[in-house]
């Protein structure tokens, strides 16, 4: 992730501009610091994004409107949210290098615990009694070490992870809008946290979450912290997808084993087998927990090369692609082509519909 403002002069008008162009259509994160790299500041990637659209063939392309990013963003302060940017200090440094990590956050609650070393704990929804008990004890115990423990404010582990954490600081990420309860059941949770611990979501207000919100809300779950934690989850559950979006980040996987005959303990099972460090205990938690600098170093910069003219480019891209994604690094190394040149090509292929971003931002075909 790059930003070319500082936090000093990230005024109120920029956090409009950055809302409006996040939400505008087919602008993604990935997309949106293209643009942002490209243009210099968000104010001029919306002025130019028409003609980027109307370049790649979109002749009815509109941007967001700008009463709608306005409205969203004093709705939100009037709420007593608050919107955090990349520029900001306060963006949540390990979410920062990662690719996809959204421009923008609402937070709801105390924002520095989000300077505070942290750890994911999720687990199933139909969590058993037993699961949720060592949850609390596990959650209590890293509490009092001094971890934050971020998960989903879904019912079942997640709901335990948080209650228990919520004395010493626990972080809840929403697949919807920061000011949809969701479930309902969890309200009093959800006010709870706010008032004594965070609520994040990259959201629009108002958005009720759906299916395909949630994969992206993992994806950042996962990138709050240095290890995501698993408590029981089915082999093909929201957890394991967290815990294997954390594994593809270079963070800790762990898990905890459970009896081979509860479909629960599957996962947690599986991941141990693929090599997740088995969990124990909260000593367990915090042994295994890496000691390293939780800013990413930066990438080197890549040698400059000749840039082919688009129109050759774009039809390479096209044919390197296919509905199984592969990542951007990885697609500008087969076409041994300016890493510039390729971003130019893939934001207007991205625009015209052609090609789309899969989760953890990979790249494929559109379908």
């Amino acid at each position: 992730m790059q930003h070319t403002l500082s936090s000093s002069s990230f005024g109120d008008s920029d956090r409009v501009d950055w809302i409006q162009l996040i939400r505008s259509r087919r602008v993604g994160p990935q997309t949106f610091f293209r643009l942002l790299g490209q243009h210099g500041t968000a104010a001029a990637a919306l002025d130019a994004l028409p003609g980027v659209a109307r370049d790649a063939g979109v002749t009815s392309y509109q941007i967001y409107s700008r009463s709608q990013a306005s409205d969203e963003y004093w709705r939100g302060r009037d709420m007593g949210c608050r919107l955090i940017a990349a520029p900001d200090p306060d963006y949540p440094p390990l979410l920062r290098g990662i690719a996809g990590a959204p421009p923008v956050l609402w937070a709801l609650g105390d924002v520095g615990l989000l300077a505070r070393p942290s750890v994911v704990i999720v687990g199933a929804r139909n969590a058993s009694a037993l699961g949720k008990r060592f949850t609390g004890q596990l959650c209590r115990a890293l509490g009092e070490a001094g971890l934050v423990v971020v998960s989903g404010l879904a019912r079942g582990i997640d709901t335990a992870a948080h209650e228990s954490a919520l004395e010493h600081g626990t972080i809840g990420v929403q697949a919807g809008g920061i000011d949809v309860i969701y479930p309902l059941e969890n309200a009093a949770l959800h006010r709870d946290i706010a008032e004594g611990g965070l609520r994040l979501s990259e959201q629009p207000l108002g958005l009720v979450p759906q299916a395909r919100h949630f994969p992206q809300r993992n994806r950042i779950i996962a990138g709050l912290a240095e290890a995501t934690l698993v408590i029981e989850g089915a082999t093909r559950s929201g957890s394991l997808i967290t815990a294997r979006e954390a594994g593809d980040l270079g963070r800790e996987v762990m898990a905890v084993p459970g009896n081979p005959l509860d479909q629960r303990a599957a996962g947690c099972n599986a991941l141990i087998r693929e090599g997740a460090t088995l969990i124990r205990s909260a000593e367990d938690v915090l042994v295994a927990l890496p000691a390293r600098d939780a800013v990413p170093a930066p990438e080197p910069d890549r040698p400059v090369r000749e840039v082919p003219p688009a129109a050759r480019l774009e039809p390479q891209v096209l044919s390197l692609l296919s509905v199984t994604g592969v990542s951007e690094d990885a697609l500008i190394r087969d076409l041994g082509a300016p890493a510039a040149a390729v971003t130019t090509v893939l934001t207007r292929l991205e625009l015209e519909g052609k090609i789309e971003r899969q989760p953890g931002g990979l790249l494929a075909l559109a379908v």
